[in-house]
Parts: C-alpha cells; structure tokens; sequence
C-alpha cells in the first residue's frame, strides 16, 4: 500500500473503559499519520451494551456494512456486566464481527517489556516471547446463540469444529512459526486440545499431525489444556506458537496476559483470509480486556493494549511494518523508563501514558 493512500478505518469504542483507551489510540495512530504523510480516517460507529440497552441493537446492520467497507477496524471494548441478552448471556459484538467477516485467526502476542516485573521470579521470564493463535470462527462459541433447552432442567452447546477451520488455523500456525524462526525465534507450534476426551478433539488433533507433515522445518508437538495451563506458569519461555480452540485460546490469553504484566497491555489481531498483496482487510484489532465498568470514567484505564492493537494494524492491515514498529519500540522506552499506570504499580493517568508514548514515536 502507497504511504500516501488513505487509511479507512472503522472505529468502535464501545462501552467502559473502551471509549478512553480508544481515544488513546487514536491519538497515537494520529500523530503517526501526521509523520507518515496518509490521512487517517476514522469512521466511528456506535455499538455495544449501552447502545443495545438504549435502542434493542448492539450493533446495527448499517455499523456492519461499515466494517465490511473498511480497510480494518478498531474496537475498544464491548459489554457490561448488568446488560444482558434475554437468554442471560453478555453484549458481545466483537464476537459477531469475528463469525460475520470469518475473521478465524486470532493472533494475540504475548511478550515480555525490560523493565516491567510480572509475577515469576525466574530470570527467564524476562525472555517471554510467544503468541498463542486462536481459532475464532467455531469451537466451543460456535454453540453462541445456538444453544437449546431441551427441557426445563437442561441447556446444552455444541462445539463445532470442521476440516476446513483446522486446516486453515494450523495453517496460519505453521506460517507464523516459519515467519518467527527467520527472526530468529524457535520456530515451533505447540496444538492445545483434549483430544483424549471428546471427538471433536481427537479429529482436530489427527488434522494437526497431517498439515505439520507439510512443513517438515517446523516443529510440532501437543499438549493437554490443563497441563498448558500449568506450564503457562511453570515455563511459559519455551514456547513460540500455541494454537488452539476459541475457548481454551479465550482462557489461555487472559492467564498468559499476568505475565506481561497486566491484562491491560496486551493487544489482538482477528485477521481472516489473506489477501493478494498479503495484507489482511477488514481486520479487527482490539486489547484483549474488557469494558472494566468499575473503572470507567476515572482516567486510570491502561492504554497500551489499545495502542499495541494499533500497531498489528499497521502491520497487517497496510504492511506498514517499520511504522508498526515504532509503536511497539515507544512502548517499550515508554515503560522502560519506568512511566506506569496504576494497574502497574504507577500513578499515571491514561492520557499521561499516552503522551509519554507519542513523545517517543
């Protein structure tokens, strides 16, 4: 993409905490534009719990259309916890974007930042560098607006996992590894499953061996959810790609994002298919937290998760990778330099943060 195109960008704050981190992230993305010489457009759409509690739509078919125009879409957060569907269950358009563009890898970088103390003590924590790879399209969420009631006394959801969803993920996975390794990483996918209890399992995890046989320089080997659970913590530094179903890939993240310091810092990718200059339209980039309603309003929500997600739209979205980059780069001086929000044990503000990193870029 020439750097003097216009990059159209869809933008859904939504509710909480994700109207504030989303102002942030745009602030970076703005002065990042204003070196780069290409016009940010940002095209605000409404959606979330608050919309759906005020007009019976959490995201109406026109913000959709919008998303499916755009050239990637930034979302904030979406939910809260005392507005629900009538079946109970929570706001979640993000969810409906992910199944409506097919947006089936979910790309979530998990990555240590030299100066900011996690909770494991063993000195190689500090080399913690891996990205779990979340298969977003079917799964155990598949079941999400599906379920049933047999009877009064039962609800049953179905998990759903095909050929095509498995191939594509391992796929993905396979690639990311390769890609990882010529930067000098292991280059090495680690599949998480149950395979030994259910199916839908067992036939995923067969599908896993067949495509590792077609990129013999990779390694492969798999691991049992409750024992990743567990090494997450114990030894979270030898692994460099986890793939895995929606769910467990939902719980994997939130665990491993403690050892980056705060669920607040880190961002995701939901890319789709690629496309032919190899970028990924429209992607959907957003920080894995969510509205955290308790804190809202207070100026204290971590922005860096927000700004981070911004910068694997750079990269994936417009190939901008020096300029993804430099984001990433300010961040770490950023915290480097001992700059904290209270949720790392620091006294500054969102918007201090924030300036802190665009005065680095």
């Amino acid at each position: 993409m020439a750097l003097q195109s216009d990059l159209n960008i869809a933008v859904l704050p939504g509710d909480g905490i994700g109207i504030e981190v989303m102002d942030a992230c745009l602030a970076v993305l703005d002065r990042l534009c204003g070196k780069l010489g290409p016009r940010c457009r940002w095209n605000r759409l409404p959606g979330g719990a608050i919309a759906y509690r005020d007009t019976g739509t959490a995201l109406s078919d026109t913000a959709l259309q919008e998303c499916e125009r755009a050239d990637a879409i930034l979302f904030g957060a979406m939910g809260m916890p005392d507005i629900r569907y009538p079946d109970g269950t929570e706001i979640a358009p993000q969810l409906d974007i992910r199944q409506h563009l097919e947006l089936y890898a979910g790309v979530r970088p998990i990555r240590a930042i030299p100066g900011l103390a996690g909770p494991l003590r063993d000195p190689r924590a500090e080399t913690i560098d891996f990205v779990i790879l979340r298969e977003q399209t079917e799964g155990l969420y598949w079941s999400r607006g599906r379920g049933t009631m047999p009877d009064a006394d039962t609800a049953v959801d179905t998990m759903r996992i095909t050929r095509r969803g498995s191939e594509r993920i391992f796929d993905y996975a396979f690639g990311l590894a390769q890609r990882r390794r010529a930067q000098g990483r292991p280059g090495r996918v680690t599949c998480v499953d149950k395979a030994g209890v259910l199916r839908s399992f067992a036939f995923s995890h067969g599908i896993f061996g067949e495509r590792a046989r077609h990129f013999p320089g990779v390694a492969a080997d798999t691991a049992n959810i409750d024992a990743m659970a567990l090494n997450l913590v114990r030894q979270p530094w030898v692994y460099d790609v986890i793939v895995t179903e929606n769910m467990f890939g939902d719980i994997l993240t939130d665990e491993a994002s403690v050892l980056a310091g705060s669920m607040g810092m880190l961002p995701s990718a939901s890319l789709g298919e690629e496309c032919e200059d190899h970028t990924y339209r429209p992607g959907l980039y957003e920080p894995i937290h969510g509205s955290a309603p308790d804190i809202a309003g207070r100026g204290i929500a971590n922005p860096i998760g927000a700004i981070l997600s911004a910068a694997l739209l750079l990269r994936y979205s417009f190939k901008l990778e020096p300029e993804a980059l430099s984001i990433e780069d300010a961040v770490a001086r950023t915290i480097t330099a001992g700059c904290r929000t209270t949720d790392l044990g620091g006294k500054l503000t969102t918007q201090g943060i924030t300036e802190e990193i665009i005065r680095r870029i």
